[in-house]
């Protein structure tokens, strides 16, 4: 489906949306502030000097966007398997490890020294995305069963991601089994409104009905799910735009745009966990390649601003002279070097 680009400066105003975080899992309680410590489970393993490593914890993520994967591409927004396949090949060559939306946007990043977070997202809940046999097994050319497939032949590149998903999701299992499938696997499940409207064009009580009507399709069909994470359709931000966040029967860390650029780290002063870009997946020869992944990918690779773990998830370590862009949230998890 079509998302047109949203510009970024029409979005000011969410800028100061969340203060706190929520999640689950290894994550914080509801309402834990996002600079808390992670548990005592998320020990650090492996960690090492971060001057060895060249550590930056303040540095960019790529916030990857997923929707059709198709054969037969008939949008911008389309990848074929195969793209798709060879972008996380790619990804796992260049030392990036899957987290999920729920724990980037709360500051929860556990991943080994020297390698750099990815964030994968898929909208729209589509059949090509997750398709269940007989067998109760991810279909061949699935995005599970690729990702699987990836974190088998690379056993550092965790198979995690995000689904942001609508009413009636991945008609093709059944929603129920669908999500219940991803949840028990790890995964996580998200809300992209019901009938993906654009937000934008519904007066405050249609938008958040819909938010909420989305969230309220996921715990029927999964019952127990707690959704912390939402991408908005179009990328198109509600008016007010704190009803994306917050509304009856919902409460949302992190509100995700269609965006074209790397996010900031959830650790920095400049992080809006209300409105966090992603990067839509693109070859280098794909329409408005510029703003897509692949183009983006070669950048943080030459340059000296993407994120790099230092493997310890109850530090955040970057270099002195970037002290001043961490949030006081983190102040107490500081390591520069």
């Amino acid at each position: 489906m079509r998302h047109p680009l949203v510009p970024l400066g029409v979005l000011a105003g969410a800028a100061a949306l969340l203060a706190t975080g929520c999640s689950t899992g290894t994550s914080p309680a509801a309402g834990e502030p996002r600079g808390a410590a992670p548990p005592a489970a998320a020990s650090p393993v492996a960690a090492k000097d971060p001057a060895v490593v060249g550590a930056n914890e303040l540095g960019r993520v790529p916030v990857l966007m997923y929707h059709q994967l198709t054969e037969k591409p008939a949008s911008v927004y389309d990848r074929t398997p195969a793209d798709f396949r060879a972008e996380l090949e790619r990804l796992a060559r260049e030392d990036y490890v899957p987290v999920t939306a729920r724990d980037f946007q709360t500051g929860h990043i556990d991943i080994p020294a020297g390698t750099h977070p990815v964030v994968l997202t898929f909208d729209d809940s589509t059949n090509s995305q997750v398709r269940l046999g007989a067998d109760g097994a991810p279909a061949p050319g699935t995005a599970v069963a690729i990702l699987a497939e990836t974190a088998r032949k690379y056993p550092a590149f965790k198979p995690v991601a995000t689904f942001f998903v609508n009413a009636d999701a991945f008609s093709a299992t059944g929603a129920a089994k669908a999500l219940t499938w991803l949840k028990d696997h790890g995964y996580e499940v998200a809300n992209h409104t019901d009938r993906h409207e654009n937000l934008r064009s519904l007066d405050q009580a249609g938008a958040a009905r819909a938010i909420s009507a989305g969230q309220q399709a996921i715990e029927k069909a999964a019952p127990g799910t707690r959704v912390t994470s939402l991408a908005l359709p179009f990328g198109a931000m509600p008016e007010p735009a704190g009803i994306a966040a917050r509304g009856t029967g919902y409460r949302y860390d992190g509100v995700y745009l269609v965006g074209a650029n790397p996010s900031v780290s959830p650790y920095a002063k400049s992080f809006t966990p209300g409105a966090i870009p992603r990067i839509r997946s693109a070859g280098p020869k794909d329409e408005d390649a510029e703003l897509g992944s692949s183009r983006w990918l070669d950048k943080l690779a030459a340059g000296k601003d993407r994120y790099v773990s230092d493997g310890d998830p109850a530090t955040v370590a970057f270099p002195r002279a970037a002290q001043n862009e961490l949030a006081p949230a983190f102040a107490r998890r500081a390591r520069p070097y």
